[in-house]
């Protein structure tokens, strides 16, 4: 199941019940403007320039994937939520953005279409992150790149993944990973956070 989602819910929650509600956590929905010029500006430095073809795994109901479009990039959305799809492509209408039910593991899309793929929140839940890297870095064209924004969350029982495990993970597949913490940017988040939270750029 795919998750673009609230970091702190377990991965059997129902997206579909969620959707309705969902753009009302201030990082989910982007609906403050100053949140949302904090996400497209780091978006803007961890994509490739634009055009560029970016595959959103894991999209939600595509804040994200609604700022890549806006900087000039062509989007591919996928989420296993049928509800968070049908929002998405609200959002998105008349925009060069197409939206997919599927899989964030094994997304149902071709190898070597995309410049980069942005993946939020998503990585943790899956059962073998390293699998999911190794199947991902085939969906990319060469020189293409990974954007995984990641963290590990909670201190009586943290979920999530620590980003030394996933640069480890990432050593392998890429040629350059730059590691970019966010917990200190409470305008990503709309409050101050204390726990882990960071980004993961691999350039193939």
């Amino acid at each position: 199941m795919a998750r673009n989602r609230d970091e702190t819910t377990a991965p059997r929650t129902d997206w579909d019940a969620e959707a309705p509600s969902f753009d009302d956590k201030p990082d989910h929905g982007l609906r403050d403007p100053e949140i949302r010029r904090a996400w497209a500006g780091r978006l803007r430095d961890w994509l490739p320039g634009p055009p560029g073809d970016v595959l959103d795994l894991g999209c939600g109901t595509g804040s994200l994937s609604l700022l890549a479009s806006e900087q000039g990039h062509r989007v591919t959305g996928v989420d296993s939520s049928a509800a968070m799809i049908a929002l998405a492509r609200a959002k998105l209408a008349g925009r060069d953005a197409v939206f997919l039910p599927g899989d964030a593991a094994a997304p149902p899309v071709g190898e070597q279409r995309y410049d980069a793929l942005l993946v939020r929140h998503v990585l943790w839940a899956l059962p073998d992150p390293g699998r999911a890297l190794r199947h991902w870095r085939g969906l990319l064209r060469p020189g293409g790149r990974m954007v995984l924004v990641e963290g590990v969350w909670g201190t009586v029982d943290p979920v999530g993944i620590p980003a030394a495990r996933l640069t480890a993970l990432l050593g392998p597949l890429a040629a350059e990973v730059r590691l970019e913490r966010l917990s200190g940017d409470p305008l990503l988040w709309g409050r101050a956070v204390d726990d882990e939270r960071y980004a993961a750029v691999a350039v193939l």
